[in-house]
């Protein structure tokens, strides 16, 4: 709440006057009708209403208090708040062909670990439409754009190895993610390309799905994920005498193309990162989420309703009672 007029508390100072020529009226007034003998008089208890004379002077400092408030004019103000965003188009692209499954990050494999990563990086954004392709020897959109990420969230649970996760198509998941962002309005289309391998699969090279996807406007942050060398891969082995089939570990040797993603993301504008743990991965989401960041404009408007009227009736009524009561239960006898 506001006061439109808030000059007009300075008429509050009239309240000294008033007080004042108030109290020297009751020092100065003396009684009109005189008795011979006031001993009876004085061994009379005082009355209520004797001892409650000085409420008038109250009730007009009261009702010309609410004048002076109503005169200031009290506003109430609703404000309104008008926000306008141009967010970033992001297509998550995911690799799930059967090196993911790798136990280099600890105690869970390496899909678990960019599942979890990649939830936490889109709870982070705001604004901007999120959408998830993923891939083996060929790719599929898992989710579209979309700005649901409790929907996004419950497809990212549900992505496992399936029957196409035995070799890797790079250049078909860039292409199946361009096609998702091509027709876009947003000012910023970006890609983010997890693998922790190299392209075996599909008809389209990865640097030609780059620069097709260059020239649709789309920048592409590439992330290899995995250590060098010989990383522990479970392996399901069957026992020849007993048919059962058993779990093993064994080591086997990754092979992340770096120079490839390396270009990719040299040829879109875009970044290469390498991951070769859990935390190193969770910083590079955290750079990438601050690389990318969402424009929010906002606009606040403040409308004001006036609020006088209840001061105002509330002044006038207070004063009339002073003056009924003035008339009435406590008037003075001349």
């Amino acid at each position: 709440m506001r006061f439109r007029n808030p000059e007009f508390f300075l008429f509050l100072l009239f309240w000294i006057p008033m007080i004042f020529v108030y109290v020297r009226r009751e020092r100065k007034f003396r009684p009109a009708v005189r008795f011979s003998d006031l001993s009876m008089i004085k061994k009379m208890p005082v009355s209520f209403f004797v001892r409650a004379r000085h409420i008038l002077l109250v009730l007009r400092l009261a009702g010309t208090g609410l004048l002076v408030v109503a005169l200031a004019r009290p506003q109430e103000g609703r404000t309104d708040e008008e926000v306008s965003t141009e967010g970033v188009d992001i297509m998550l692209v995911l690799d799930i062909s059967e090196s993911m499954r790798a136990l280099d990050f600890k105690p869970a494999n390496r899909l678990a670990v960019a599942k979890e990563t990649i939830k936490e990086f889109i709870h982070k954004r705001q604004h901007d439409r999120i959408g998830m392709v993923v891939f083996g020897a060929r790719s599929f959109t898992k989710c579209p754009l979309t700005l649901d990420y409790s929907v996004l969230d419950q497809f990212i649970d549900g992505i496992t190895f399936t029957s196409f996760s035995y070799q890797t198509a790079i250049g078909t998941a860039i292409a199946t993610a361009a096609n998702r962002l091509k027709d876009s309005p947003a000012k910023s289309k970006v890609m983010i390309l997890l693998t922790d391998g190299a392209n075996n699969a599909g008809e389209i090279p990865p640097v030609s799905a780059a620069r097709a996807a260059h020239e649709l406007g789309i920048k592409i942050y590439t992330i290899g994920v995995g250590k060098e060398g010989q990383v522990p891969m479970p392996v399901q082995m069957k026992n020849p005498f007993t048919g059962e089939v058993v779990e093993q570990v064994q080591m086997v040797q990754s092979d992340l193309d770096v120079s490839t993603l390396e270009e990719i993301a040299t040829l879109t504008n875009g970044k290469f990162f390498r991951a070769r743990n859990e935390e190193s991965l969770k910083s590079v989401y955290d750079m990438i989420d601050k690389l990318e960041k969402t424009e929010i404009k906002t606009k606040i408007y403040t409308s004001y309703e006036e609020r006088f009227y209840p001061w105002l009736w509330a002044g006038f009524f207070v004063l009339l009672l002073e003056l009924l009561l003035q008339n009435s239960r406590f008037r003075r006898i001349p």
